[in-house]
Parts: C-alpha cells; structure tokens; sequence
C-alpha cells in the first residue's frame, strides 16, 4: 500500500513517494554503483539476462532484491504500487514482482520513456507472481510512476498485461487502478482500452479513493509545487498538509482507526498491525542534470527528509537496520499516543529546516561531489542523534 506522485515543471520534474510495508519490515536505503553487462542477474525469483546498470539510490526491503522507489544517475525515478484486478495474482508462478521492476527499471532506463520500455517488456516475457509481503504471504500486480526530467508515465498492470498513459502536468497513483485511457498497451488497440475493466466489480477502493484525493488536492494547490511541497504531501494524515521545511504548521495527529468509507488510510499510512509507511523519498529531477533527492527512513511524520546528490553514493548510516528500528520505536510511541508528535516535530523540524538550507547553499555553490558527500553523511549523523535523543527522553 503506497501512494507516488509527481509534477511537472519548466525546470524539471518533481517526484514522491511513501513505502507502505508491514510495521516490522526494515526499509534498507541504498546506492549501487554502475555494473557492466554480461552474464545473468538474480532477482527475487527468477534468473535473467544482465545488460548491465546505471548507478542509483533506492530503497529496498531488507529481504527482497528489488526496490521500493529510487532515482538513478540519469535522473529517472520510479515507485511502484499495490493494484487489485480481476486477475488472480496466487494463480501466476513465480515471476518478476513490482519490486524487481523498479530496481530493472532504474538499472536499466536512462530516460523516463526507456525506463517504461523496459518495465512492459519484462512484463510481457516474465509475468509477475511470486510472494511480495513477507506477513501475509500476498502476491500481487503492481503499478508504477515513472519520471525523469521531461517527462512522466503511469503504467498499471494485470498479469502480463499492461497499459500506459503520459503525464501532462501532475498525477498521483495508489493502491487501485487509476488509468482511463493509454497511449501505449500491451492490448493490439490500445486507444480502445479502458484499464478499468480489470478492476473487479466488487472490489473496494475507498482507502485508495481517500489517499488520492489528497494527494491530488495538494498537487492542484500550486503552479509552483516543488519539494516543501512534497514533503508536507507525504506527511498527510487527513485534515490540512503539514510539515514542509520552513512552514510554521501545526501538526496533524495520525488516525487512530480506519472507516468503511476510507477514512484513516491516509498518505502517511498508520494502520496498526498491518501497514506503516516504512520509508519515503522526494526527487528533484533537475533539466540542468543537477538532480537532487531527500530520504526519510520510517514514517516521514517522525523521520527527518535527509538532502542528498542524487548523482553521489548515499550514507551508509542510511542502510543501517538498527538506525531504521529507532525510527520504528520512535513511530510506535507515536501510534501508541499521537499526543507526542507535536513534540517531537518541534525537536526535528529546526534540524531539518536548517538541513535543506544547507543543502540549497550547496546545490546553489555548484558543490563537488566530496562536498555532498560530507555533507549528506553529517547530516544522517545529526537527524539520528535527534532520533536517538527523542528516545532516551521517552525512558
């Protein structure tokens, strides 16, 4: 269960999305360096063909290969989604999951267009199937955003069927299909195809509804909606955006239960027991090539948006399982008393408002690689001794 948005600007492309996984799952966030072609790659499941890799940032779940979201050194970045058809995912053999097409799509897509060739044509010729939620042992098609700096696409799936449709100005996917319409499909006439016949009749959609309606209000608030922006989007929990670096906001306590209309599946997902949001990322994918990205490890509502080069290794603090679990103690309290958030958000927001003006400096300074990389790793060092802080005055 996640929610992806993005939107198009003059400059650029302006990308998010929050990872929503079992509340114990450890979120891993990553770089992996250019690889050459040549020889076979091991997915979650199956074998395939290695043309080789661009280098990437993503996030991955600590026992899968694939990825969650991530933005490659081309500037293109995917997130994927949970979708429900008519189709029967425990009836498919194992085969390439949602997961392993955003971590292909990354290694494989210089450009946004690339990168939806690759993810349809691994579709068609593996299938998907296989086991992608560890707690319920579920099986399931995915959906995927997919931008770089020019452009952008949504692509939903059903088996080894697929449709696609470009991106005018902004879209935000979650967990049901969206698409109307496509330009491209794995149908002979896609102009004729409507996605939503795969949709089942029966199927209730109302947590997806409630989410997109957020998500869709808050990209529709501004001509200009750019990171902050963002930021505040993948904090939602019902109610007004909150949360942008800067903004003086108050804060909007997570639900505490969810209803049969949908009410407390939020962007920022807190449903107890069964899924949490586990890591976040926001992408600025620059026309100039400067692309930027912040990740949050955990909940974005107690974690802290680190600023990274997305052309730089990330900070290995960023794949720590141990520094991940202090964010998930951290949410748990939290959940166990949505009272606390105001607090902790005080203590965090100063460090991460001053973190972005740093990281503007730098992006502004024309910044060499050596400097981000000192800069992003001190940073992962001050938001984790905040976290770690906040602990140890909970007792």
């Amino acid at each position: 269960m996640c929610d992806t948005l993005c939107a198009r600007r003059a400059e650029g492309t302006v990308f998010g999305k929050n990872s929503d996984r079992p509340p114990s799952e450890v979120q891993l966030i990553e770089s992996h360096a250019a690889r050459h072609g040549g020889g076979s790659l091991r997915t979650q499941y199956l074998t395939i063909d290695d043309p080789g890799a661009a280098a990437l940032i993503g996030a991955r779940p600590d026992w899968l290969w694939g990825m969650e979201h991530g933005i490659n050194h081309h500037g293109v970045a995917i997130g994927n989604e949970r979708v429900f058809t008519d189709d029967d995912p425990d009836q498919h053999p194992p085969g390439l999951i949602g997961m392993d097409l955003v971590r292909l799509g990354l290694e494989r897509g210089t450009t946004a267009h690339r990168a939806v060739a690759e993810i349809t044509a691994l579709i068609q010729r593996h299938g998907q199937g296989g086991v992608a939620d560890p707690v319920t042992g579920d099986a399931y098609f995915s959906s995927f955003l997919v931008a770089d700096p020019h452009e952008a696409w949504v692509v939903e799936s059903s088996g080894r069927d697929w449709a696609a449709h470009t991106v005018t100005d902004h879209a935000a996917i979650s967990i049901r299909i969206t698409l109307t319409t496509c330009t491209q499909a794995s149908t002979d006439d896609p102009d004729r195809f409507d996605p939503q016949a795969w949709l089942r009749p029966d199927e209730w959609t109302a947590h997806a509804d409630q989410r997109l309606a957020a998500s869709r209000g808050a990209l529709a608030t501004s001509v200009d909606f750019g990171p902050s922006d963002m930021a505040a989007a993948l904090r939602d929990h019902g109610g007004h955006r909150w949360g942008a670096p800067g903004a003086d906001l108050p804060t909007v306590d997570p639900p505490t239960d969810q209803g049969p209309d949908g009410q407390g599946w939020t962007v920022c997902m807190h449903v107890r027991g069964l899924s949490t949001t586990t890591s976040s990322i926001i992408g600025w994918l620059d026309r100039s090539g400067n692309h930027r990205a912040w990740v949050a490890p955990g909940s974005p509502c107690v974690s802290v948006f680190i600023p990274l080069s997305a052309t730089q290794p990330a900070p290995t603090l960023l794949a720590d399982p141990d520094a991940w679990r202090r964010l998930a103690r951290l949410r748990d309290l939290v959940d166990a008393d949505p009272a606390l958030l105001p607090e902790i958000r005080a203590h965090l927001d100063p460090l991460e408002g001053r973190l972005w003006d740093e990281a503007d400096g730098l992006a502004e300074a024309g910044a060499d690689g050596a400097n981000w990389s000192r800069f992003s790793t001190r940073a992962c060092q001050e938001a984790d001794a905040a976290i770690t802080s906040l602990l140890d005055q909970s007792g």
